[in-house]
């Protein structure tokens, strides 16, 4: 987006290229198989192969075309490359085939503390399109979408994740009022496994906590990117304050994960001041 190179770099964890041997083992014994393209392009993508899981999933496409799993998973790394109309395409489907259907637990590739899979498909659908449509700049789209996903909300952490970039769409569309109803399953005492930042962001929309509350940099020295790119935001639509919004985005930018969606959010952000 802001016209550089991104590398992938392989995983330092060597239980990721193990799995991803396995993946692959049980995907050659069983090519048509859908759950084992679908792990074997979910263990591609893990060791930072995001082109070649992409053309993972599309083989397996051309094969089971009404696959919104699929579909769903290819979309991820759609975003996680850039090519976010083409992410858009297929999460679109995907929320077309999944309609009349029950929803589904997804097992998590790298398993949580607890164990335990806090996402569905439906959910993850809906929230990576309206994702896609925000890194668009779509907001209109990112806010209807993300009001669908309110019903795939399972736990908690679905509550919370969704929570912080609804909201921030909503501030971001100048409605104040719809973006404080947004926040209003979000509690202090909540049940989050996995999204305590997004919970703890999301606590400071709502004025229960304060700005001091949100420490950029943890004890290890690394960056954190929800609360960069959550308060930067906030200094936009709440403070007007476009320096102090670059000045947060960069530090995210300068030090953050190439794959995560805060990182993607602001440097589509920074992209826009360019332009």
């Amino acid at each position: 987006v802001l016209n550089d190179t991104l590398f992938s770099y392989p995983p330092k964890n060597t239980n990721a290229f193990q799995n991803y041997k396995k993946a692959k083992a049980e995907f050659d014994s069983n090519p048509d198989d859908v759950d084992k393209i679908l792990w074997y392009g979910r263990r591609t993508a893990y060791l930072g192969q995001y082109k070649k899981a992409i053309d993972i999933y599309s083989d397996g496409l051309f094969k089971h075309p009404e696959s919104a799993r699929l579909l769903r998973h290819r979309g991820h790394r759609y975003i996680s490359t850039r090519q976010y109309e083409k992410a858009i395409v297929d999460f679109e489907k995907a929320s077309t085939l999944i309609q009349g259907t029950p929803n589904q637990i997804e097992e998590d590739g790298i398993p949580n503390a607890q164990n335990t899979p806090i996402s569905s498909l439906h959910g993850n659908i809906y929230y990576h399109l309206a994702l896609s449509y925000y890194l668009k700049r779509d907001l209109v789209n990112a806010a209807r979408i993300y009001k669908k996903r309110i019903s795939t909300h399972q736990n908690d952490d679905n509550i919370v994740s969704a929570a912080h970039w609804h909201y921030m769409t909503q501030r971001r569309l100048g409605e104040e009022e719809k973006a404080v109803e947004v926040l209003s399953e979000v509690k202090k005492d909540m049940d989050v496994i996995e999204n305590m930042h997004y919970h703890k962001i999301c606590l400071f929309y709502k004025g229960l906590i304060t700005e001091e509350d949100l420490p950029l940099v943890d004890s290890n020295g690394k960056v954190n990117e929800v609360f960069l790119y959550g308060l930067g935001n906030w200094y936009l639509y709440e403070k007007n304050d476009t320096v102090k919004a670059k000045s947060l985005f960069k530090s995210l930018l300068d030090d953050g994960s190439k794959a995560s969606f805060a990182y993607l959010a602001a440097e589509a952000d920074m992209a826009s001041f360019k332009n």
